[in-house]
């Protein structure tokens, strides 16, 4: 995504909300949800450009009157493990949410969407990732585009999957079906997961040697994929037929991320000769999340599950 189109991602992003209650210490995890560290306690990371400790910032929507959570300044990314409230089928996701990697939308592409995914008896891993400028972002302080020295969010992405699959036998997940869903800029973070095998770090234990790429990938709105100048793929993401199966997902009439981002990330995949299913929906917006209740792009959580079905990552259920 360009940078003139990013600056306008973020700013509608916080502009379009009334300003709520005063700042919070930080995002909690709902009850029975369990917090985990993403790195060991004295693991030196790249900083992300913080101007606080971290916090939330409680907003209503002007549209809806319900209130969002933007997480600001997070130094320590944490990998948050929701159960299955059904019958467990031993598939995973990894919840990664977007918010222009300078906030993270905890709210609509976090914890609510844990919620569904545990109604389909999967076991979900929300990813609070470093930010702000934790990936290609557009910094207001400069007015310019911010490409950081160090692929923060891939980073804390990778290092999730590592984690997640070392602990297969304690969340009683198989790590043969461990998947990610990310939203706007968390799109881009699963593309980048989807086609970067190799970690961006160096190895520092037993988790970091297991594989980091997802066995199936949900892109929900993508930003940072598309290059207008010459209508191509950003030079960061190499696809090729090694990418998981990947199901696509937005609104042409989404004002914030262009749909020839998911247009464009399609056409790789499908050049590749990687499994792809894209739908795209005449109206929803930006950020619908499981918000939007509007008929067709509402029925985006039925065409996904039917996907994990498909694909075997999900038991096929009775018509």
């Amino acid at each position: 995504m360009r940078g003139s189109a990013l600056a306008v991602a973020l700013l509608g992003a916080l502009s379009c909300f009334a300003a709520g209650a005063a700042p919070a210490p930080t995002w909690h995890p709902p009850q029975g949800a369990v917090e985990l560290p993403l790195w060991a306690e004295g693991t030196v990371m790249a900083p992300p450009r913080l101007k606080g400790p971290e916090h939330v910032q409680t907003a209503t929507s002007e549209a809806s009157g319900e209130r969002w959570a933007m997480l600001q300044d997070v130094a320590i990314p944490t990998l948050t493990i929701f159960p299955p409230t059904v019958a467990a089928t031993g598939t995973a996701v990894m919840v990664v949410p977007g918010g222009g990697y300078n906030v993270l939308a905890m709210d609509p592409e976090g914890s609510e969407i844990c919620g569904w995914l545990n109604a389909q008896g999967i076991t979900c891993a929300l990813l609070k990732y470093r930010v702000p400028g934790a990936g290609s972002n557009w910094n207001r302080d400069c007015n310019c585009r911010d490409i950081p020295a160090v692929p923060m969010a891939l980073q804390d992405a990778q290092r999730a999957m590592g984690l997640l699959r070392a602990q297969a036998a304690r969340w009683k997940i198989d790590p043969a079906r461990v998947g990610v869903i990310g939203f706007s800029a968390g799109g881009h973070v699963v593309a980048g997961l989807s086609t970067h095998p190799q970690r961006s770090y160096a190895v520092r234990d037993a988790a970091d040697a297991l594989p980091n790429r997802p066995d199936f990938a949900l892109v929900m709105y993508p930003g940072h994929l598309w290059v207008q100048a010459d209508d191509s793929l950003e030079k960061d993401i190499v696809v090729d037929a090694a990418v998981p199966p990947t199901f696509i997902a937005q609104a042409t009439d989404d004002a914030t991320d262009d749909v020839r981002e998911s247009l464009t990330y399609y056409r790789a995949l499908l050049d590749a000769g990687v499994p792809v299913k894209m739908h795209l929906f005449a109206r929803g917006g930006h950020a619908f999340g499981l918000r939007q209740k509007q008929a067709p792009v509402a029925q985006w959580t039925q065409l996904a599950e039917r996907w994990m079905e498909d694909i075997g990552m999900l038991p096929a259920r009775t018509p």
